[in-house]
């Protein structure tokens, strides 16, 4: 598309998205490219390299939240998860579009007054995941077909916060997704991953050892088997969700009160 002014109207035009990431393989993956095409200018805050930083929230139009090791309490060993609660809650204060996946959304939840703990077992490989009923109506999960393989790798999970619609469930972690107001998303699960992406978790020492511990119930031979059963279904649905999610830039606001503490 070509702007009469030039390159000035594009750049005003343009919209600005902060990404909060923990972990150098934590990325937005095939979100990217779909930013990119619609126009976003991205910048990354990298906690792991900088975690003494103190962004700025309310010069971008919108807020993600990566995934990444560590838990949601583990303040005293990672401090920058205080700031990063603190910019949740003021980006939806402001009315900025937040999306917070794994740790992303467990940080969103816990910015919403929400308890955030271990689950009863781990999630690691492709899961079953259904909408609930108010997920089959959001405009998210519409391209959701009822049960769905997602791709997974969290330890921990969330309670549904306070005031906010609580949208997928799975039978080994019944909280996987919430929408609070109409701008702010939790997703427990990983649609934003392809192929390479998982192979390179796979690759990863801290996850190395996490799948060695835990015998032979979860390996990278499985999850490797069943990756290609999975992975251009996930693509499809995570074109779909993060399409309409990038939607939800140019929607009208309305009001959230963020509940007390």
């Amino acid at each position: 598309m070509k702007y009469g002014t030039g390159h000035c109207e594009k750049d005003t035009l343009m919209k600005r998205l902060l990404v909060f990431q923990h972990v150098p393989h934590e990325i937005l993956g095939t979100f990217d490219p779909l930013l990119k095409e619609a126009g976003f200018r991205i910048r990354y805050v990298n906690f792991g390299r900088t975690p003494d930083e103190q962004p700025n929230i309310e010069k971008y139009d919108g807020l993600i939240i990566l995934g990444g090791p560590m838990c949601v309490d583990q303040t005293d060993s990672h401090p920058h998860l205080l700031t990063e609660i603190a910019a949740i809650k003021l980006a939806m204060e402001r009315h900025i579009p937040v999306l917070g996946i794994c740790l992303g959304a467990q940080l969103i939840a816990s910015a919403l007054g929400a308890r955030v703990h271990a689950n009863p077992s781990k999630e690691i490989g492709w899961y079953d995941v259904t909408p609930t009923d108010a997920g089959q109506q959001d405009p998210l999960f519409k391209s959701f077909k009822g049960t769905e393989k997602i791709f997974q790798w969290h330890g921990d999970t969330f309670d549904i916060p306070h005031g906010a619609v609580h949208l997928a469930s799975s039978p080994e972690c019944l909280n996987q997704a919430f929408r609070y107001g109409e701008r702010t998303y939790g997703l427990q699960f990983h649609l934003e991953v392809d192929a390479a992406l998982i192979q390179r978790w796979l690759k990863t020492p801290v996850h190395i050892r996490e799948l060695e511990s835990l015998g032979d119930n979860i390996s990278a031979e499985k999850i490797l088997a069943d990756t290609p059963q999975h992975i251009d279904n996930t693509a499809e649905l995570g074109a779909q969700l993060f399409g309409e999610y990038i939607r939800l830039f140019s929607s009208k606001v309305r009001k959230v009160t963020l509940p007390s503490r």
